[in-house]
């Protein structure tokens, strides 16, 4: 995943101005897919939209699971090493 992608999809699907570092922000994402063996894109819908990863049990009754909590948390901090890197 890059910068730009993350960035189109912000503007263009989510309809938002990017805020925050978008190469940073793919950086962490593409770290995370990869410890977990996992697709970016929905480690990225997970972290900017809230939506749910079933095969991960990220939620539980619209909450989020330990296990989600846990994968929120190191996407944010993989992403603030990134953007204090660059």
């Amino acid at each position: 995943m890059t910068g730009k992608q993350v960035e189109k999809y912000i503007r263009k699907d989510l309809g938002y101005e990017p805020r925050h570092d978008c190469y940073a922000l793919a950086s962490a994402v593409t770290d995370m897919a990869e410890e977990l063996d996992y697709d970016e894109c929905e480690l990225l819908y997970l972290l900017l939209e809230n939506r749910p990863i079933v095969n991960l049990h990220t939620h539980s009754y619209g909450f989020h699971t330990s296990n989600g909590r846990y994968i929120i948390n190191t996407l944010k901090d993989k992403y603030y090493e990134y953007e204090s890197a660059s």
